[in-house]
């Protein structure tokens, strides 16, 4: 490679840091700065550069500016600022990239399928660098966080869950690959915009979308035919679909769906030691009936299933409120993902509405879950109801970004007086309230699948399943704190591996992958974990 290939590439590039020994072999004397810097000095130098920028999107943009030229100092500067650093490269801020993409797009990361290439899919594979690759996470950009359709401006999603993938689950950078499938878009300021970098038509759908999507994953198969894909943030119509369509085809999983269950399964579990109340004894009121919703729902029963408990049982608990209000029996269309947790028309024929605040009046419920992307949905009036009746009530409003959230946690304190076990889907400041320090649980999927991509990619699993995720629930609810509901993304990347051993002993008892010892599990996760360091 010429010089300025190897500093123009971010998975080569060191920068300073080339020695000269290295120098003197890659000709790359006279194109860099005398001295050779070390790791650390560079990492904090970029720090202190992170540190003068004074907006959330010049910080995503600095970072992003570093991966793109040296895709191993960003890993390293990142894990070693974890706290401060994560909500910057992903959400709430991915949102804003996501939102302004077109404007913000400065160097090519990752695959575009466009529809109206749909000819050309597998030349675009076979061109692919890198004849290897561990994950795919894979977004059509339809339902963007709670922020809607986003059409390209989707890619920021997959790029982001890969970052995670590394940072948490040890997936060496140059193994993963974001993709977009641009086939068009349904929002109407996107498709006004001169400046929308996708597809300006509206979006395919039907058969015509099926084929599409199929062709694709059937060209990155045939390519990576080991490779773990994970779907992200596609539409109602669609998540639920692809993922049981290529569930026995391809390695394969919903974050949005089966991720999203499971963490919050793991802060359930972690909330209800708290209140030393079983949790088949727990009311559970889901808010929004789309693929998390469901996926939550059926990730609950999954959990008490595995403590012993029946489905008809488990599913007494759940309640689920969607458009028309609280799913019940007598409804004359409910989707088939919804039909299980119908309450009978006829516990509901008195009522004089299926409202929100009717079913918490009605049912009482201890838990009140959240995933609308309907902002302040939890009103005071509804959450001091839920109060009266539940001492200490569990309520997570999970929706992102922020600007989403059902309630912001500094109102669910006070209106519950102190009492509520919060836990939400953006990033939120403690609350102080009464002179006492309530730290605010970030119900975040990263808590889950990096460990679960990285058990699946370890063993080489030929499919992920349902039980992988209960028991990625239970591992992370084992790490609750008495203060949160969650522990400091600092352990997490210790947490992913004890979930990968779990996921790759669920694979070989579920003979989806060879039967191993204990020792050699551990021994599988180690040998594929990458750290951030230059010769690694």
């Amino acid at each position: 490679m010429r010089p300025e290939d190897i500093l123009n590439d971010p998975s080569r590039n060191k920068g300073t840091a080339f020695t000269q020994k290295e120098r003197d072999a890659l000709k790359l004397n006279g194109f860099l700065p005398y001295h050779t810097s070390s790791l650390e000095e560079q990492v904090e130098k970029r720090y202190q550069n992170f540190k003068a920028q004074e907006s959330d999107l010049s910080k995503w943009a600095f970072l992003n500016a570093l991966q793109n030229r040296n895709e191993l100092l960003f890993h390293r500067l990142v894990s070693e600022h974890i706290e401060e650093m994560l909500p910057f490269v992903y959400t709430p801020t991915v949102g804003d990239v996501s939102l302004n993409y077109s404007l913000l797009y400065t160097q090519q990361r990752g695959i575009y399928f466009s529809y109206p290439l749909q000819d050309r899919i597998s030349e675009i594979v076979a061109n692919i660098p890198t004849p290897e690759r561990d994950v795919v996470v894979i977004t059509d950009g339809e339902r963007i966080l709670g922020l809607g359709d986003l059409g390209a401006g989707g890619m920021a999603i997959p790029v982001g869950k890969l970052i995670l993938y590394t940072l948490f689950g040890g997936i060496h950078p140059a193994r993963t690959l974001p993709v977009t499938l641009d086939v068009g878009t349904n929002n109407p300021n996107l498709l006004n915009d001169p400046h929308y970098l996708g597809w300006h038509h509206e979006r395919v759908a039907g058969e015509a979308y099926d084929t599409f999507v199929d062709h694709v994953v059937q060209a990155l198969k045939k390519r990576y035919p080991r490779v773990l894909l994970q779907w992200e943030d596609f539409g109602k119509d669609h998540a639920r679909p692809l993922l049981e369509r290529y569930a026995d085809q391809i390695c394969s999983f919903n974050d949005d769906i089966q991720g999203t269950a499971a963490v919050v399964c793991a802060a359930l579990l972690g909330a209800v030691k708290r209140t030393k109340k079983p949790l088949q004894e727990q009311k559970i009121v889901v808010f929004g009936g789309g693929s998390a919703g469901i996926g939550i729902c059926e990730g609950i029963v999954g959990v008490m299933q595995e403590h012993g408990i029946a489905q008809d049982v488990a599913l007494k608990s759940l309640y689920v409120i969607d458009v028309q209000g609280l799913v019940h029996t007598g409804q004359s269309q409910i989707p088939p993902h919804q039909h299980p947790f119908a309450r009978p028309k006829e516990e509901v024929a008195a009522w004089p509405n299926m409202s929100l605040l009717e079913v918490v009046r009605r049912v009482q419920p201890t838990v009140l879950i959240g995933v609308s992307a309907q902002a302040g949905t939890f009103t005071e009036e509804i959450v001091t109801a839920m109060a009266c009746t539940a001492e200490y009530p569990i309520i997570f409003p999970l929706s992102n970004p922020t600007s989403k959230s059902e309630a912001r946690p500094t109102d669910l304190i006070r209106w519950t007086q102190g009492k509520a076990l919060v836990a939400t889907g953006s990033p939120f400041e403690p609350v102080t309230y009464n002179g006492k320090r309530y730290p605010i649980a970030q119900c975040n999927n990263v808590y889950i699948f990096p460990g679960v991509g990285l058990g699946l990619i370890a063993c080489r699993s030929k499919k992920a399943t349902a039980r992988m995720f209960y028991k990625a629930a239970h591992i992370l609810s084992e790490h609750s704190l008495s203060g949160s509901l969650f522990p400091p993304f600092g352990q997490l990347r210790e947490i992913s591996r004890k979930i990968a051993c779990q996921v790759i002993q669920v694979a070989q008892d579920e003979n989806l992958a060879p039967k191993t010892t204990p020792q050699e599990i551990e021994a599988m996760v180690t040998r594929i974990l990458w750290t951030p360091t230059y010769g690694s």
